[in-house]
């Protein structure tokens, strides 16, 4: 059997050894996959190994390929300049995202495992792709920023659109404060002494490790010293004093500490016998008195 004429040229022979190039490398890339999940047990060191897989067989690919066809390439070189202008206009999306995934790599924008805010969504950062970065989303339907299920793709061209909240790159603490009323009355120095005994016994680990923290962003950026410490904050209203403890905790228990807090606040009151009351607005409905309508007589004619 005689093969077509087409078969014997140069140019389908380099087709035939770049493909079995990238066949092979693809091969050997599963393999490497295959080897790192059953071999490693660390999540964080499966991932970057699994992604630095990837990206070495990507460059493989590419290199097997530009050498298996340079000498057609080199004579497409004219045609595929202006190919590419019109490529480029076409998947503008595209080549931004993956400069942002370049600008995301190079500028520390985020890392995986982090908590970030990209494009308007909220999450934890759990692959960043070429293209996308995939979030664990927190918040929505659900409160006190825990995960709600969903898995989020954003493209990385938002690095260069809107703002990215970093929620534990340098700095992995964050001030929340929650407000206490208490009835006119009260002992309200006791009450500030309560408050402030609560806020500092909860928040000693996270207030340690902040002001441990603290000093490498006042070494790495123009950052004055911040106040980590609990603090205890009156403002006297026209139903009743008004307290606010403002404290730091880290951010992936914000829920968590803001809970400890009311129930060692509300615990503390109630070993107050009286002494400090607590505050509510009650709102009484008044009953409408029945109405009675009288028809007079009606008028004839």
């Amino acid at each position: 059997m005689q093969l077509p004429e087409w078969w014997s040229s140069p140019l389908v022979a380099r087709l035939v050894d770049a493909s079995v190039g990238v066949a092979v490398v693809l091969i050997f890339a599963a393999i490497a996959r295959a080897a790192a999940r059953r071999t490693l047990a660390d999540n964080d060191v499966r991932y970057r190994v699994r992604k630095l897989v990837d990206m070495t067989s990507y460059l493989v690919v590419a290199l097997v390929v530009l050498t298996s066809m340079s000498n057609e390439l080199s004579g497409l070189s004219f045609a595929m300049g202006g190919i590419s202008v019109g490529v480029g206009l076409a998947l503008q999306e595209v080549v931004i995202s993956f400069a942002g995934w370049l600008a995301i790599s190079a500028g520390n924008f985020y890392r995986v495992g982090e908590r970030i805010q990209l494009g308007g969504i909220t999450g934890d950062v759990i692959d960043i792709g070429i293209l996308r970065t995939t979030l664990m989303e927190t918040g929505a339907w659900v409160k006190g920023d825990l995960y709600n299920g969903r898995v989020v793709r954003v493209a990385n061209s938002f690095v260069f659109r809107e703002p990215v909240f970093n929620y534990s790159a340098d700095f992995p603490f964050l001030w929340d404060e929650i407000t206490v009323p208490v009835k006119y009355g009260s002992d309200h120095g006791l009450a500030r002494r309560l408050l402030d005994e609560v806020s500092t016994r909860v928040t000693e680990t996270a207030t340690r490790d902040a002001r441990e923290t603290w000093p490498k962003m006042v070494r790495s950026y123009r950052i004055e010293d911040a106040r980590v410490e609990p603090l205890v904050t009156l403002v006297a209203n026209d139903n009743w004093l008004e307290f606010t403890v403002r404290y730091v905790t880290h951010h992936r228990t914000r829920r968590t500490t803001k809970d400890q807090l009311f129930q060692g606040i509300l615990d503390a009151i109630d070993g107050t016998g009286g002494k400090v009351r607590l505050a509510s607005m009650t709102v009484e409905l008044v009953e409408i008195p029945p109405l009675r309508i009288q028809q007079g007589p009606q008028e004839t004619p």
